[in-house]
């Protein structure tokens, strides 16, 4: 798996009240962070901010516009930060990015580059937004893929499961918190 880390993506509070995260989503990825902080891998934490007045929407991004008249994503707004429940220790990087993928708008390759990290285990909501992205550009980028199928969260249930099921098995392993955390922990 190389120098892994693993990336906890856009689970900020607004994004968690939106996504229906009911079905034990939470404690799972808090699970995949206490593996992946037992087994000395770095989590990296990656949100979405937007400054104040949102000089980097275009109107012609559907996404965002559609975000930013619902009052999402305003750097520094409670809303905005990660989850208390899968909250950063000190000393965690958080990478700010402004559109869909980890790395648009961001200094998360330069992180990973600096700290010999040529894998990732992507986990995150939405599965057809922010893992979607990151994993295409980390595809092209030649990161080593992994996908927590179950670390991912979708608000369309179909979608999420097509994604695991169909497309995101061509660029990456694809595998459940518990197979990986096996796969991880020290024997």
């Amino acid at each position: 798996m190389g120098n892994s880390a693993l990336l906890v993506m856009d689970v900020q509070r607004d994004i968690v009240d939106i996504a229906d995260v009911g079905s034990g989503y939470l404690p799972r990825l808090r699970r995949a962070i206490d593996g992946a902080r037992a087994a000395g891998l770095p989590v990296i934490y990656v949100v979405i901010g937007l400054r104040p007045g949102r000089p980097e929407v275009s109107p012609r991004n559907k996404v965002l516009t559609n975000a930013v008249r619902a009052g999402l994503f305003t750097e520094g707004e409670p809303g905005t930060g990660i989850h208390d429940d899968i909250a950063p220790q000190q000393g965690e990087t958080v990478i700010t990015k402004r559109r869909a993928s980890a790395f648009s708008g961001s200094d998360l390759d330069l992180v990973l580059r600096t700290r010999g990290i040529d894998s990732l285990v992507l986990t995150g909501i939405a599965t057809s937004g922010v893992v979607l992205s990151t994993l295409c550009q980390a595809n092209d980028l030649d990161f080593g893929l992994t996908v927590l199928a179950d670390a991912c969260l979708d608000t369309d249930p179909e979608v999420h499961q097509m994604l695991i099921d169909r497309l995101f098995p061509r660029w990456a392993e694809v595998v459940t918190v518990e197979d990986w955390l096996a796969d991880i922990t020290p024997r």
